[in-house]
């Protein structure tokens, strides 16, 4: 969880980060999350996303931070990831405690312990099904923006009613983890945001509006659950009194809608039409701005959060920073240095030498393992040292750019 104030020339004036494994080992995570011992299913403790932002508020409050300077909050959260908020939540939401950290208030409040988050995969008889429902993939994708997939909170929410439905039946308000975070200091259930509700499989990303036939095919009741969706950058309404008699911010403060990280990232890039830009994260993703999408089997057309009348684009690697920490500590002693010297000391075409890495199931193309080729073209079961690390970078980026060109992206030369 990472915080950064920001004056109104865009001068950073405070930042700090709580890291989940490392200063909340309560928790047990790896990563900030568990993997399930299917190895498909993927989640993360709510409480614990609370307790980091208690953490980081405190962190901040002891460093002299002068919280009654903020004019407006906002934040992104990782797309995907669902939060099911227990029937009466509400009301231990709009009278917490100010003595109390928000986390010990909120114990009771999860009807769900664990969210389901971007890295699940369980959900593949939920997807076809759902498709199956609307009349096939490609149709969904037109109306959605997206074919289905695994991660999607429509897909998890299909799982958790089937599978669960006293769970389902005990939950008043489905948020994103980005609408969960802004309920926090809003006090209230914020609402979904265009841009990460169109990561659900369940948003109409022309009307702007909740699909029928997709909330039908996953679980009764959906609609009121999920509440109205809004633009990305509406003003949701004053701090919640928690956070201005607990840490002194101003009752004036604004709560302006929280939005996914990818769209995050597209607006803290200021992308224009016509740009495009790659963000290298645990995934990775590969986004542009565009006027008239047309929706594929491959990739993701979201609703823009600057603009609410255009698009972006986007393509997805699940495969992304961890896999490249891997690979680090395999073969250059854990340090980025020794990384960056092994690639240097490489050509660029790696002699030929091609590896593709996906220790988990990859999203664009659906693959999972690790596949080394030599200059002969022959599968091979290891490289050396630097050739490995070369092989990673050149393969994970000329997997973007192929995928990109797939669905008519042009890369300028």
């Amino acid at each position: 969880l990472k915080v950064i104030a920001i004056d109104e020339q865009l001068r950073v004036v405070y930042e700090d980060n709580v890291h989940f494994d490392k200063d909340l080992p309560e928790f047990k995570t790896q990563g900030g999350v568990y993997i399930h011992s299917d190895r498909l299913t993927v989640t993360s403790p709510v409480l614990m996303w609370v307790k980091a932002l208690d953490v980081i508020l405190e962190k901040m409050k002891s460093s002299g931070f002068n919280f009654s300077q903020v004019r407006a909050l906002s934040g992104a959260g990782q797309q995907h990831g669902s939060v099911y908020w227990r029937k009466g939540s509400i009301q231990v939401l709009k009278n917490a405690s100010s003595e109390l950290p928000f986390h010990q208030s909120l114990k009771g409040c999860f009807s769900l312990s664990n969210s389901p988050i971007w890295m699940d995969s369980s959900t593949t008889s939920q997807c076809r099904e759902l498709e199956r429902a609307v009349g096939g993939a490609q149709h969904l994708a037109s109306v959605t923006g997206s074919r289905a997939y695994e991660r999607f909170t429509g897909n998890q929410i299909a799982k958790i009613y089937s599978q669960n439905p006293e769970v389902y039946k005990q939950t008043e308000r489905i948020s994103l983890v980005s609408s969960f975070a802004a309920s926090l200091f809003l006090g209230t259930y914020a609402p979904i945001d265009y841009s990460d509700g169109s990561g659900m499989n369940l948003l109409q990303i022309w009307e702007k509006a909740w699909s029928k036939p997709c909330l039908d095919a996953c679980a009764p009741g959906l609609e009121e659950r999920l509440g109205c969706p809004v633009p990305s950058h509406s003003v949701l309404g004053p701090i919640s009194p928690y956070y201005s008699q607990r840490y002194g911010f101003s009752p004036d403060c604004k709560i302006v809608a929280f939005t996914g990280d990818n769209p995050a990232s597209l607006a803290g890039m200021r992308l224009q039409e016509g740009d495009i830009a790659i963000s290298l994260g645990t995934s990775d993703t590969l986004f542009l701005w565009i006027q008239e999408p047309t929706p594929a089997l491959e990739g993701h057309i979201l609703c823009n959060p600057v603009d609410s009348q255009t698009y972006m684009a986007l393509l997805c690697f699940k495969n992304g920073s961890l896999m490249r920490e891997r690979i680090r500590d395999d073969c250059a002693s854990g340090s980025w240095d020794e990384f960056s010297k092994a690639l240097s000391s490489t050509v660029a075409g790696n002699n030929g030498n091609l590896g593709f890495y996906f220790d988990v199931m990859e999203i664009t193309p659906e693959a999972v393992g690790i596949h080394r080729f030599n200059t002969d073209n022959q599968k091979v079961s290891r490289f050396p040292k630097e050739v490995e690390i070369r092989a990673l970078v050149e393969g994970q980026f000329m997997a973007k750019r192929i995928h990109a060109e797939k669905l008519g992206y042009k890369v300028c030369k």
